[in-house]
């Protein structure tokens, strides 16, 4: 179900009810109805893709008991072997398989020797990359002996279908998330209080920018022969906040969602268009996904320990997994790859680290060449999304080249000026908020009467700018 849904909010009180009147004295009973209604959250859309979590779930448990009962180097790679074939097994045939037969297809047509190969039928099960990704660092951090594995199956089920997190992230390690099903959870008013402020501004993100950017974009992506430069150029601006938007709105409820039951998660986004270079950008940009690349595939690679051309097929490899994590379309290659051509620069003259802190951290507003550099990074970011968004590469070059000629001076044939608007006040808050955790913490610094005449504020614009519903983008990864 989805979090901007009736569904969901009948769902929630009902689970949160349950949980801290009815289970709250019971551990085991709490893990149990997160497990349950974990399940009942996402069976909500496919009750038979639950088979997928279920068996995935039982055989990572059952490869962490296993791999601590063994010291023989030989046996314990095997295990881990398994679970990642497993894993990614089930991940490759959904979502790459019909990719790789139409590739394989395409390609031999072009040799003159076309195959007789068909594509399947294939529903792509709801957040498989995620949760794919999840069980596979609880075996891997199992297995390099970070992490003793659960006896309880209940927990560890929990754990790996953790509804507010389940189809879309933040990723959770299983060293932070996992040893929250362990303890005891009293309910804590404040927690509560900042989930429920984290939920609203999500939503907000979602139903006000994320949506209503979605029917500009996908307007002007669609029709992109019709309109000028300066108009194209509008609609990648247009979904460059509707991806932020959906997906930070996204990991912001999952967070908020968490916290009214104890939990709490890791950041995933922070403040990502407020960076001064790619380096930065791709620091505070879905930063769950990108520590886990990090983590378990750029440094097990050897890093950027070896020489120049070890740092660039690293670099290069990291990103075209990232872009192909994001689907089976040469698009998101093509725009990992030119990320990767985007960061290159940085790492090989040792300027990737330069911009640790959040801009202008002590004034108000940023200096010329931190505006200017922001600037500069939005733009290429920009650039990028078209790739991201387009049907086809052909289509983002198409688009591009509309872009980039003399239309690109000319008047807007599209400008929703309530949109902007909305946008620029998106922007404010973030702004204000820049130097915390999460931009709407700096609404807990202000009076009551402020605080409150702020969520007013906030929902009347909820109701009132209500967009077209739209599935949140990351669903499909």
């Amino acid at each position: 179900m989805l979090f901007n849904s009736i569904e969901f909010f009948v769902f929630l009180p009902i689970v949160f009810i349950l949980y801290w009147f009815v289970t709250a004295k019971y551990l085991k009973a709490q893990n149990l109805l997160i497990a349950v209604s974990s399940y009942v959250f996402y069976g909500w859309w496919d009750w038979r893709f639950l088979s997928l979590i279920a068996f995935s779930s039982i055989v990572d448990y059952s490869i962490g008991l296993l791999l601590s009962k063994s010291e023989s180097k030989k046996k314990r790679k095997l295990l881990l072997w398994i679970s990642i074939c497993v894993n990614l097994g089930f991940l490759g045939f959904f979502k790459y398989y019909n990719f790789f037969v139409q590739s394989l297809v395409d390609s031999f047509t072009l040799l003159g020797q076309p195959l007789e190969i068909s594509t399947l039928k294939i529903i792509l099960p709801v957040g498989i990359s995620f949760y794919t990704f999840q069980t596979l660092s609880y075996t891997i951090d199992v297995y390099n002996k970070k992490l003793t594995p659960t006896k309880d199956f209940v927990a560890f089920t929990a754990f790996v279908s953790f509804f507010p997190q389940l189809v879309a992230g933040p990723i959770e390690r299983a060293t932070n998330l996992l040893p929250q099903f362990y303890t005891q959870r009293k309910f804590n008013y404040k927690l509560a209080v900042d989930g429920m402020r984290q939920v609203l501004w999500g939503l907000f993100k979602k139903v006000v920018i994320a949506d209503n950017c979605a029917k500009y974009a996908n307007i002007i992506f669609n029709n992109y022969e019709d309109y000028s430069g300066s108009t194209l150029l509008l609609g990648a601006f247009f979904f460059a906040f509707q991806i932020y938007g959906d997906f930070s709105g996204y990991s912001d409820i999952a967070i908020g969602v968490s916290r009214l039951f104890g939990f709490n998660l890791k950041r995933n986004f922070a403040f990502p268009y407020f960076s001064r270079d790619i380096a930065e950008f791709w620091r505070r940009w879905h930063i769950s996904l990108s520590t886990w690349f990090r983590d378990y595939l750029y440094i097990p690679l050897g890093g950027s320990r070896g020489g120049t051309s070890m740092k660039i097929k690293n670099t290069f490899i990291i990103f075209l997994v990232s872009g192909f994590w994001h689907g089976a379309n040469w698009t998101f290659i093509v725009w990992g790859a030119l990320n990767a051509i985007y960061f290159l620069p940085l790492m090989l003259t040792n300027k990737n680290r330069i911009n640790t802190d959040m801009v202008a951290m002590h004034s108000v507003l940023p200096s010329v060449k931190e505006l200017s550099q922001m600037a500069i990074t939005f733009f290429l970011t920009l650039i990028a999304w078209v790739f991201f968004r387009a049907d086809s590469v052909t289509h983002a070059f198409l688009f591009l080249k509309g872009i980039f000629n003399v239309s690109l001076f000319s008047n807007f044939q599209i400008f929703p000026t309530t949109i902007m608007y909305l946008i620029l006040f998106f922007i404010g808050i973030e702004w204000m908020g820049r130097r915390g955790e999460y931009a709407i913490d700096k609404i807990d610094a202000l009076n009551k009467p402020l605080r409150w005449g702020f969520y007013i504020l906030i929902i009347v614009l909820m109701f009132s700018f209500t967009g077209e519903q739209q599935e949140f983008i990351y669903f499909q990864f």
